[in-house]
C-alpha cells in the first residue's frame, strides 16, 4: 500500500474534477464551486451528521442514494443551504444542473453545500458558471475540487493510496473540507472519496461505516457537530477486480487502503482546525474494550481545557484525568499512566493515577512541537484506540467572531 500525498479523488481510473469561481462568495479568488464525474455509473455510499438540523443538500442525497448509484458530485462553499424554505429545492436544482451538462440522470448525483446557515443559496451563479466547470472537467482537477470545496480552511486536503486487488492495480483518492464546527459523529466537513475498485454497494457502505468509525468520527477540534456533514464514496470499478460482494480478503485489503485515507485526511483536518497551532493526537491503549478506548480518548481531545492547555505547552496532566474521569467508561482511575510524546521526546507525567516528579523544562519543549501525542495507559486489556484534535486558540475565537459578517 502506498500513499500518494499528491494525490486525489482523480487518481482513480475514470474520474475527472473540476473547481471554478463562480460567484457565490464574493472573493473573486476563492473557487466556491466543484464538480465530479466517472465515466461509468458507481457504486455508491455515504454517511451523514447526526444533528437534527441537517442540510437541505443531505436530504437530497440520501433520496438519490436510495439504489446505491451515482455517477457525479456536485458541492458549492460559501453557503451551506440549512435552514431554509427552499433548500431542497435548490438542492435539487442543483443535482438538476449537473445531470444537464453531464448528460446522465440527475438521481445519479450526490450534492453538498458548506458555509453560512440560514442565508439563501442564490442558483444564478451556479447556472453561470456550470459551462466552465465542465469544460474544465479533467483527469488533473482534483485539486481544483478540493480547493472549491474549502471555507475556512487554510490548506486543501487531498490524497490517495495504491493497492492491488487479485493482482490489478487500484486506488482510492479522497478530498476533504473542515476546519471548526468539528466534533464526533461527523463535522461541518465533507468529504468525497473515489475508487476504481470493484466493490458492491452494500459491501462499500459496511466499509466506509466501518472506516468512519475509527478516523472522521474520532476527531474533534470545537466539540459542535455541524449540519451538512457528509463523507460520499464512488466506486466505478475500472480496476478489473473480481467484484466484492461479501466479506473476503479482498474486502479486507479494501477496508485497510480506506481506513489508509481516512485516517490521513483526518490527521490533515485536526491539524487544520480553526486557528489552530498544534495537531493533538490522544493514543489509549490498556482498555477492556475498544469502545472503552474510544470514549476514553474522545473525551481526552475534547476537553477545552486541555485543549488550552496544550495551546499553552502547559503539562497540565491533572486535566486528562479529569476528562477521563468524567468519560462515562468503566475504568480505574487509580491504574491510569499518562506521557507526553513528539519529536522532542516522550515523557511520563503520571503514574497510577498519581503525579510523579518530572522534568517541567523537558515537558514544556516536548509541547512546544507542532505535533503532540498524549499517550494514555489504562492497564486493564488489550484495546487501543486513538483521537484527533488540536490546541485551543486566541485565533479560535477571533474566527468564530465574525464569521458571518
Amino acid at each position: 500500500m502506498e500513499i500518494n500525498k499528491n494525490g486525489g479523488v482523480t487518481s482513480p481510473k475514470g474520474f475527472q474534477a473540476n473547481g471554478v469561481h463562480c460567484g457565490i462568495r464574493k472573493n473573486k479568488e476563492k473557487k466556491d464551486l466543484m464538480l465530479l464525474v466517472s465515466e461509468t455509473e458507481c457504486d455508491a455510499a455515504a454517511v451523514y451528521t447526526k444533528n437534527l438540523v441537517c442540510g437541505a443538500p443531505i436530504t437530497v442525497t440520501r433520496k438519490n442514494l436510495e439504489n446505491g448509484k451515482a455517477r457525479a458530485v456536485i458541492c458549492n462553499s460559501g453557503i451551506a443551504n440549512t435552514c431554509n424554505a427552499d433548500g431542497v429545492e435548490k438542492a435539487q436544482a442543483m443535482c438538476d444542473l449537473a445531470a444537464q451538462y453531464l448528460g446522465i440522470d440527475a438521481c445519479d448525483v450526490i450534492v453538498g453545500s458548506t458555509g453560512v446557515i440560514g442565508q439563501p443559496i442564490d442558483l444564478e451563479p451556479i447556472q453561470n458558471g456550470m459551462k466552465a466547470l465542465t469544460d474544465g472537467l479533467s483527469e488533473n482537477g482534483s485539486d481544483a475540487a478540493a480547493q472549491a470545496i474549502m471555507t475556512t480552511d487554510t490548506v486543501q486536503k487531498s490524497v490517495s493510496v495504491a493497492f492491488e486487488l487479485d493482482g490489478k492495480p487500484c486506488q482510492i483518492g479522497a478530498i476533504a473540507k473542515g476546519s471548526g464546527m468539528i466534533h464526533p459523529n461527523m463535522a461541518t466537513m465533507l468529504s468525497f472519496i473515489t475508487t476504481d475498485a470493484n466493490i458492491s454497494a452494500e459491501m462499500l457502505k459496511k466499509a466506509l461505516v466501518w472506516g468512519v468509525s475509527k478516523s472522521y468520527n474520532m476527531l474533534s477540534v470545537d466539540g459542535d457537530t455541524s449540519t451538512n456533514d457528509t463523507v460520499a464514496i464512488l466506486a466505478n470499478g475500472l480496476c478489473g477486480n473480481e467484484r466484492i460482494e461479501d466479506e473476503n480478503e479482498n474486502y479486507e485489503i479494501f477496508c485497510q487502503a480506506l481506513f489508509a485515507v481516512c485516517n490521513y485526511i483526518v490527521r490533515m483536518l485536526a491539524k487544520d482546525g480553526e486557528g489552530a497551532t498544534k495537531l493533538v493526537i490522544c493514543d489509549v491503549h490498556g482498555a477492556k474494550t475498544e469502545e472503552i478506548a474510544r470514549t476514553c480518548a474522545k473525551s481526552v481531545i475534547c476537553s477545552p481545557l486541555v485543549k488550552t492547555a496544550m495551546f499553552g505547552s502547559d503539562a497540565n496532566w491533572g486535566r486528562i484525568l479529569c476528562a477521563l474521569g468524567y468519560a462515562g467508561a468503566d475504568i480505574d482511575v487509580s491504574k491510569i499512566d499518562v506521557s507526553f510524546i513528539s519529536r522532542k521526546g516522550e515523557i511520563v507525567v503520571c503514574q497510577n493515577g498519581a503525579g510523579i516528579e518530572f522534568s517541567e523544562e523537558k515537558a514544556k519543549e516536548i509541547l512546544l512541537e507542532d505535533e503532540i501525542t498524549v499517550l494514555v495507559d489504562l492497564k486493564d486489556g488489550e484495546a487501543a484506540a486513538t483521537a484527533y484534535g488540536c490546541d485551543l486558540t486566541y485565533e479560535y475565537v477571533k474566527i468564530n467572531g465574525d464569521y458571518r459578517t
